[in-house]
C-alpha cells in the first residue's frame, strides 16, 4: 500500500506537561496546584503511568493500548527557535519549518510532496479537512474539504462529464502554453471526482465509533479516503483540532478537549487497522504553556511542548527527548520549559523514515543536522 501522513495540529498552543506529565517530580504540583493530576493508581482521574517517569493525562488514556503495543511514540520538551507568542505568527513559521524560524520557501509538506520519489502528485494527493489548506501545504495543489462527497458536483450528469472529458483531452493538441498541463490536471480531477462518488455510493463512513464534533468526523473521512488511498492517489491528510489557548479554567477545559483527541486517534486507528502499518499520524502544536499556573487556573503562552507520533513505522511505547526538568534554573525566562528538541528534527525523520523521502534534506534545509532520535522503524 501506498504510505501516507496524517498531521494533526493543536491549534492554541497545547500544554505538554498537562497532556504528558512528568508527574514523578514533586515541583509539578508545587508550580501547578490546581492543575496537577493525581499520581498513577490514586484516584480515578490519575494520570496513566508510561515508563515511570511520565504520564498521559487521564482523558487521553484510550491511548494507551497504542503506548504499550509499541505503536505511539512522544517526543517531550519540543519546539522551534521561534521567540514569538502570537498563535499565528508561531503557526505559520512551523509549518513553514525554514532553516530558521523566519526563512522558508513554501509549506514543509508541499516540499516533500516536490521531492519524493515517484511521478507528480495528483488531484488529491493532499487534502485538508477544513475550509482551507493550512501553511504545510504552500506551494502543493492540496484539496480542502469536510466530507468526501464535497468534492464532486451535484449537477454532474454523466452527458456533462463526458463533454468537459472530451474538452480536456481536445487541449492535449492545443499550441498553448500549459495546454498539455491542463488537459493532464482536468482529466484527472474528474476521474477523482467519479471515484469518490462511487465510494460514497458503496460504503458509510464509520462515523459511529468517533467521538461527536468536528475532530471526530474530520478523523472518520480521513480513515474512509486512507483506506482507498492507493486508486485516490492520496499521500497527505492536515486535520485541525482547536481548544487548546487554555488561559482559563484549563483543568476543565482541556479535560474535554484531550478527550476528544485521545478518542478520536484510538477510533482512527481501530478503524484503519492493519492500514497503520503504512500511515504514520504526527500530532504536533504551535508551542507549550507556562509552567506556572496562573491566576485564572489556565496557563499562559510558553515554549516547549510534546509532539506524538502514531502509527505503523513508529518505533513507539517511548518518551522521547531530552527533558530538562522543572527547577528554576533549567528554565527559560519568564517561566518556560526549555526547548530541547528542535520541531524539524522529528519531522525530518517522519519525512525520511516514514515517507521513504530521500531527499529530505531538500524539505528542511539546515545549516547543521541534529541527532536522530530514532523515532522511526
Amino acid at each position: 500500500m501506498r504510505r501516507a501522513l496524517v498531521c494533526l495540529f493543536l491549534r492554541g498552543g497545547a500544554d505538554g506537561l498537562a497532556l504528558v506529565p512528568p508527574y514523578d517530580d514533586p515541583l509539578l504540583r508545587e508550580l501547578r496546584p490546581s492543575l496537577c493530576s493525581d499520581g498513577p493508581g490514586e484516584s480515578d482521574s490519575s494520570v496513566i503511568d508510561l515508563d515511570g517517569r511520565f504520564g498521559l493525562h487521564p482523558s487521553l488514556k484510550a491511548l494507551a493500548p497504542a503506548f504499550t503495543a509499541g505503536e505511539l511514540a512522544i517526543v517531550h520538551a519540543v519546539g522551534s527557535d521561534d521567540q514569538t507568542r502570537s498563535h499565528f505568527e508561531a503557526q505559520d513559521r512551523m509549518e513553514l519549518a525554514g532553516e530558521t524560524a523566519t526563512s522558508a520557501s513554501g509549506g514543509w509538506l508541499a516540499r516533500h510532496l516536490a521531492t519524493r520519489p515517484g511521478p507528480r502528485a495528483g488531484a488529491l494527493a493532499a487534502v485538508a479537512f477544513g475550509p482551507r489548506p493550512p501553511e504545510c501545504l504552500r506551494g502543493a495543489a492540496a484539496t480542502a474539504l469536510e466530507r468526501a462527497a464535497d468534492f464532486g458536483l451535484d449537477a454532474m450528469t454523466p452527458e456533462l462529464a463526458g463533454a468537459l472529458e472530451a474538452l480536456y483531452q481536445a487541449e492535449r493538441s492545443a499550441p498553448l502554453p500549459l495546454a498539455l498541463d491542463l488537459s493532464r490536471a482536468g482529466t484527472e480531477a474528474l476521474r477523482v471526482m467519479d471515484h469518490l462518488a462511487a465510494l460514497g455510493r458503496g460504503a458509510d463512513v464509520a462515523r459511529d465509533r468517533y467521538p461527536s464534533g468536528a475532530l471526530g468526523a474530520r478523523l472518520a473521512e480521513a480513515a474512509h479516503l486512507l483506506r482507498h488511498r492507493d486508486e485516490l492517489g492520496l499521500e497527505a491528510v492536515t486535520i485541525d483540532h482547536d481548544g487548546y489557548d487554555t488561559h482559563f479554567v484549563q483543568a476543565d477545559s482541556l479535560a474535554m478537549t484531550a478527550r476528544e483527541l485521545g478518542d478520536g486517534l484510538a477510533a482512527l486507528r481501530a478503524d484503519l487497522g492493519e492500514h497503520m502499518h503504512d500511515i504514520v499520524v504526527i500530532v504536533m502544536t504551535e508551542f507549550g504553556r507556562r509552567v506556572a499556573q496562573n491566576v485564572s487556573l489556565g496557563t499562559d503562552h510558553g515554549r516547549a511542548g510534546v509532539m506524538m507520533l502514531l502509527g505503523g513505522p513508529v518505533r513507539g511505547g517511548r518518551v522521547y527527548g531530552d527533558f530538562p526538568g522543572l527547577a528554576p534554573d533549567a528554565l527559560e525566562p519568564p517561566g518556560d520549559l526549555r526547548v530541547t528538541t528542535d520541531y524539524r528534527t522529528v519531522l525530518e525523520e517522519v519525512v525520511s523514515g516514514g515517507l521513504a523521502n530521500p531527499r529530505s534534506a531538500e524539505v528542511f534545509p539546515r545549516p547543521t543536522a541534529a541527532a536522530r532520535l530514532g523515532v522511526l522503524r
